[in-house]
C-alpha cells in the first residue's frame, strides 16, 4: 500500500501518558491492515516527544547538617553578603517550584474558577473526556493519558493537578473498570461533570458517506450508532477511543475508512462531518468523575453528592438493612452498583445440607445525594457501619446539575 502524504492534515501529534509506555497509532484490525509507513511519515510531524509516566527524585534543597560553607579569610564583608544573597535567592528559586500545598481556598474552589490546572483525562486530543475536562476547568492544561491505570497514576505522582474519568454512560451503562481502579488507588472523588454525547461521522474531505465500507470508533460509540452503521452495510471496527479512530483515519488517509467521534475532533485531525448526532438515542448522556488526591470540604451552600463503597457481612436482610439507614433519614440514593472483590471472590457457607455453598463476595457503591456536613449524613453512614464489614467513603462533591 502506497504511503500517503499526510503534510496537508492538522494533526495532533502528542502521545498519551502510558504506564507501560507509548502505543502505536495504527491499528491492525479485522483483517485488513494499514500501512506502517503512513506511522513513519506521520513522526516527521511530531513536534512533541512522547509523555512517559515516571517518577524523577527530587533534588534536596537543605544542606547536610555536617557541611560547612567555604568563606575566603580575604573576602570582604560586603561579597560574603552577596554570595548568602544569592544562595538564599536560589533556594527561593527552588522552593517555587515545588507542588505548592493545597489550601482551604483552594480546597472549596468553584469549577468556575480560572485556575491553571493540570488534569489528565484517557484519550488522545478531541476525545469527550477532553471535552469534559475543559468544561470542569476551561483554562486548564489537558494532559491525555493512554489506559485509565495511568490517569490515576499521573494523579498521585503529582504529574497532574486532577483527573476526569468516564464513570457512566445513559446507554452504555457503567464503566466497570474505574470502579475497580477505586479502591486501588488513594484519591478523592472532588467533582461530577454530565455532558450530552453528540456522534459524528467523520471522512477524509471530498468523501461521501456512501463510499465508507468499514467505520472505525471505540466499542460504545459503535453501539451508541448501531442503526445508521446499519443501513450505511459497513464493517465495524473497534479502537482504544473515538479520537484515536479520527487520527487513524486522517494519518493512513484511506477514503473507504471513516470514523465516528466528536466535531471537535474532525477540526483538529482535518478531517470532514458527514453526519452529525448519528446517535440511536438522543438523549445519550456520559458522567464523569473528577479526581484529586486530597478531598474538598463539604459544603451546605448548594446540593452535594456523597460517593462511599461498603461489604456486608453475609445474612438475610443485609443489605435491606444497610440501604434503609438512608431511606430513614429522607436521604435520595442515586446510584447502586455492585462488584464482586477481586480479592475474596467466593465466599463459603455452611447450610445443614451436605456440602457446602459458595456465593460471590460483592462490594456495594453507592451515591446518594447529601453532604457529609449534614448530621444526617454523618448519622446514617455511622449507622451504616454496624452492618458493614468494610467502608470507605471516595468523595463529597458538588452536583452537576446542567448537561
Amino acid at each position: 500500500m502506497a504511503s500517503r502524504a499526510v503534510g496537508t492534515i492538522r494533526v495532533s501529534t502528542m502521545r498519551p501518558l502510558s504506564i507501560m509506555g507509548g502505543s502505536d497509532l495504527v491499528y491492525k484490525r479485522c483483517g485488513f491492515r494499514f500501512d506502517l509507513r503512513c506511522n513513519r511519515d506521520f513522526n516527521r510531524f511530531s513536534g512533541r516527544e512522547c509523555c512517559r509516566l515516571a517518577v524523577f527524585p527530587q533534588r534536596a534543597i537543605t544542606p547536610v547538617e555536617d557541611e560547612k560553607p567555604f568563606i575566603p579569610e580575604v573576602e570582604p564583608s560586603g561579597a560574603i553578603d552577596r554570595v548568602q544573597d544569592t544562595e538564599s535567592s536560589v533556594i527561593h528559586k527552588d522552593l517555587n517550584l515545588l507542588p505548592k500545598p493545597l489550601s482551604a481556598a483552594d480546597l472549596s474552589a468553584s469549577q468556575d474558577d480560572n485556575i491553571k490546572v493540570r488534569v489528565a483525562y484517557q484519550g488522545i486530543a478531541g476525545a469527550y473526556s477532553e471535552a469534559a475536562a475543559l468544561k470542569a476547568y476551561p483554562t486548564c492544561e489537558t494532559v491525555p493519558c493512554e489506559h485509565f491505570e495511568a490517569a490515576f497514576k499521573a494523579v498521585e505522582l503529582w504529574l497532574v493537578d486532577k483527573a476526569v474519568l468516564p464513570i457512566e454512560n445513559s446507554v452504555g451503562g457503567s464503566i466497570h473498570r474505574n470502579y475497580d481502579l477505586f479502591l486501588q488507588h488513594r484519591l478523592h472523588i472532588v467533582g461530577e461533570v454530565q455532558m450530552a454525547v453528540n456522534h459524528c461521522l467523520l471522512g477524509l474531505p471530498g468523501v461521501q458517506k456512501e463510499e465508507l465500507k468499514r467505520v472505525l470508533s471505540h466499542p460504545q460509540a459503535l453501539s451508541h450508532c448501531a442503526m445508521i452503521l446499519s443501513e450505511l452495510g459497513v464493517v465495524k471496527v473497534s479502537t482504544d477511543d473515538t479520537a484515536g479512530a479520527a487520527q487513524t483515519v486522517a494519518i493512513c488517509g484511506i477514503r473507504e475508512t471513516g470514523a465516528i467521534a466528536s466535531a471537535r475532533a474532525a477540526e483538529i485531525y482535518g478531517l470532514e462531518m458527514l453526519a452529525e448526532k448519528i446517535q440511536d438515542d438522543d438523549d445519550n448522556i456520559t458522567r464523569f468523575l473528577i479526581l484529586a488526591r486530597e478531598p474538598i470540604i463539604p459544603g451546605t451552600d448548594r446540593p452535594h453528592k456523597t460517593s462511599i463503597v461498603f461489604s456486608l457481612e453475609e445474612g438475610p436482610g443485609v443489605l435491606f438493612k444497610a440501604l434503609a439507614v438512608f431511606a430513614l433519614r429522607g436521604i435520595n440514593l442515586s446510584k447502586i452498583e455492585s462488584r464482586p472483590q477481586k480479592n475474596r471472590p467466593l465466599r463459603v457457607v455452611d447450610g445443614s445440607n451436605k456440602g457446602s455453598a459458595k456465593y460471590f463476595d460483592y462490594l456495594f457503591y453507592i451515591d446518594f445525594e447529601a453532604s457529609m456536613a449534614e448530621p444526617r449524613a454523618q448519622n446514617a453512614l455511622g449507622h451504616l457501619q454496624e452492618f458493614a464489614r468494610f467502608l470507605r467513603v471516595l468523595g463529597c462533591y458538588p452536583m452537576d446539575t446542567a448537561v
